[in-house]
């Protein structure tokens, strides 16, 4: 059995009344999902829990079966494994942003998604100014880099950048233990990089300078199981996400870098999907992560969510249906990892809607679609939304866990014996 996961985050919104009050997912042209929801498994499950940072951290390690109470400590870590970066015992690792503030304000939380090859001068400069034999800055993707400080403030209090979009940054600095050792870094970077030669060319194009680093996520290394351990299955991810890519290796699934892969709207959709369909040949398990829907609703960008939706349904969705047209031999879920409304723009702790869906498994429902509404109306709710991996995998889900399936049970997936190798 062949087992595709797909996460288009932060899919799931709130009306909008830039769309006649219906979701982004409602509005979106999406036939491929409304396929699978009508002749799937389909309900929503809850990914953020109480008490934990609202982010892809915890939502994408949840979608991937890990209990974040056991497992999460800390964004940055996840980040720092595909960044080839190895914590060591006494390290802790922040997720450094560029991002452009202007009179005071979080004006770009991303610095209007700064390329990678200018990014790189910048983190090489903060390096040579601010590195010591315990503090260095690491490279990774566009605006996303690393700072790992060896016996850091863990403690301190950080909030992510893209919560604070468009408002003053004073409420919101570094605070608690250890936090002025943060704050300094921070503000210091403010006079490094404002007059650096990427930031005065970047001006000169109309583009926001990327004139200050924003550290938060911190944690230490984590410990976790992998997915051969748990499910026996083998298999690989792809994203242009240093974080998704880092659950992946500790999950240990490898890594595939798609070309163009850029987690905008200008992504390579269908290069990861033909990737995916790659993978497949040779192992159990893929899981594809695509970013823009997200990055738009943290823009408050509704046409460019309507229209990344619609891409990751004609473009990932869509290509891998094709590839695996005339096969049974597969199951495939999606979901988003959170919502990220347009409203808020930035996440929020409610339920996402999930399908599951298996070829000649089930008749088609009485549901239309794919979107919030619909999936909360067929009753099916899984509120420990890390136990959403094993009934994909092997279509057992204990009544503990969902004592009402809404009317479903009697057609869930059939539990499968661990996975074998079959040809593609």
């Amino acid at each position: 059995m062949k087992y595709i996961l797909l996460v288009g985050d932060g899919m799931a919104d709130h009306p909008h009344p830039d769309l006649d009050n219906r979701t982004p997912l409602q509005a979106a042209r999406t036939p491929n999902l409304d396929r699978l929801a009508r002749q799937g498994i389909y309900g929503t499950a809850h990914t953020l829990l109480d008490g934990y940072p609202l982010g892809s951290d915890v939502a994408n390690l949840a979608v991937m079966g890990y209990d974040p109470r056991q497992y999460y400590s800390g964004r940055a870590p996840l980040e720092a494994a595909n960044i080839g970066v190895d914590l060591g015992p006494r390290d802790v690792a922040f997720r450094c942003n560029l991002v452009n503030v202007k009179n005071g304000h979080m004006q770009d939380f991303s610095s209007g998604h700064i390329p990678t090859d200018e990014a790189k001068p910048l983190i090489k400069l903060l390096n040579q100014k601010f590195g010591t034999d315990k503090i260095k800055f690491y490279l990774g993707t566009s605006y996303r880099h690393l700072l790992v400080w060896r016996g850091g403030p863990l403690k301190a209090r950080c909030t992510p950048p893209h919560d604070i979009s468009g408002q003053e940054i004073t409420g919101f600095l570094p605070k608690g233990p250890g936090h002025k050792d943060l704050l300094q870094l921070m503000l210091d970077s403010r006079f490094l990089l404002e007059g650096h030669e990427i930031n005065r060319e970047r001006r000169h194009e109309g583009k926001p300078a990327a004139n200050m680093i924003w550290l938060w996520g911190q944690g230490t290394k984590p410990q976790m199981p992998t997915m051969t351990d748990r499910f026996h299955v083998t298999g690989s991810v792809i994203s242009a996400v240093d974080l998704i890519k880092g659950i992946g290796l500790y999950a240990g699934l490898s890594v595939v870098n798609v070309p163009g892969a850029t987690g905008y709207l200008d992504t390579n959709y269908v290069g990861k999907a033909e990737a995916a369909l790659k993978v497949l040949k040779k192992h159990d398990f893929v899981f594809v992560h695509v970013e823009a829907p997200d990055e738009c609703g943290h823009n408050g960008d509704v046409a460019g969510k309507v229209r990344a939706i619609e891409d990751f349904d004609e473009k990932v969705v869509g290509t891998v249906l094709a590839g695996l047209e005339g096969r049974q031999d597969y199951k495939i879920m999606v979901l988003p990892d959170h919502p990220t409304p347009l409203d808020a723009r930035t996440h929020t702790n409610e339920s996402v809607p999930f399908l599951i869906y298996q070829p000649g498994e089930r008749e088609p429902g009485a549901v239309s679609g794919y979107d919030e509404f619909q999936a909360k109306q067929t009753g099916l709710h899984i509120e420990a939304g890390w136990h959403l991996m094993e009934f994909f995998i092997t279509g057992r889900l204990t009544e503990a866990v969902a004592p009402d399936l809404g009317g479903q049970a009697e057609t869930t997936l059939a539990p499968d014996t661990p996975a074998q190798e079959t040809p593609a």
